[in-house]
């Protein structure tokens, strides 16, 4: 049971600090911050389903996709490691990562779907973040990755119609020092990914 809580724990935080709910509710009233409240929660909900399903998606299927383009899990582990340890830097430097960002152009796209859903919630580091968890263990893994996941869902929907509350109340200052804390802890967990590739690789190689 400890195990299991404390590997919960650790993807909550990994998810958390990749999706960072408090940054995105600045991105999310940039967006959407000009709609009436109804549209607004519309587009929260659209939005966190969308990413929801892409992340289960990646998490169940991702053995799979694995074995489909002949790809390792230490390899997997060793790249995740390096994008994830990207976006904790730029993070860590008071600015969203490239890989991160919503795109400055106009789209006729619904927003909830781009670029709120993708790349934003469910960028290239949120996908790694899942793959990696889920793809080490059984279905054990998996279901803990879909629930932290879910849970940080619920978080962010709730951050989402309380956005412009939550803005007011942390300020510029607030958001940026979130933003570097979660960027320290992203950073931490992209080398502990890396270092787990290249013992993984290592292993591997000298069995």
């Amino acid at each position: 049971m400890h195990e299991i809580f404390n590997q919960a724990l650790t993807v909550f935080l990994g998810f958390f600090a990749i999706m960072n709910p408090i940054a995105n509710t600045a991105v999310f009233i940039g967006l959407a911050g000009e709609e009436p409240e109804k549209v607004q929660k519309q587009v929260a909900r659209r939005a966190l389903l969308i990413s929801f399903c892409i992340i289960v998606a990646f998490a169940v299927l991702g053995k799979g996709i694995f074995h489909l383009f002949g790809i390792t899990l230490p390899a997997f582990k060793t790249t995740g490691g390096v994008l994830i340890f990207l976006i904790g830097f730029h993070m860590l430097g008071g600015e969203s990562s490239k890989m991160h960002k919503a795109k400055d152009q106009e789209s006729d796209i619904d927003i909830a779907v781009s670029p709120l859903a993708v790349p934003i919630l469910a960028g290239p580091g949120t996908i790694a973040t899942a793959i990696n968890f889920s793809a080490a263990g059984g279905w054990a893994a998996i279901s803990i990755t879909v629930a932290m996941f879910a849970l940080l869902c619920l978080i962010t929907y709730i951050c989402f119609n309380s956005a412009e509350k939550i803005v007011a109340l942390i300020g510029n200052s607030g958001l940026n020092i979130i933003t570097r804390l979660m960027g320290l802890i992203l950073a931490v967990i992209g080398v502990q990914m890396l270092f787990e590739g290249i013992a993984a690789a290592i292993h591997t190689f000298l069995h």
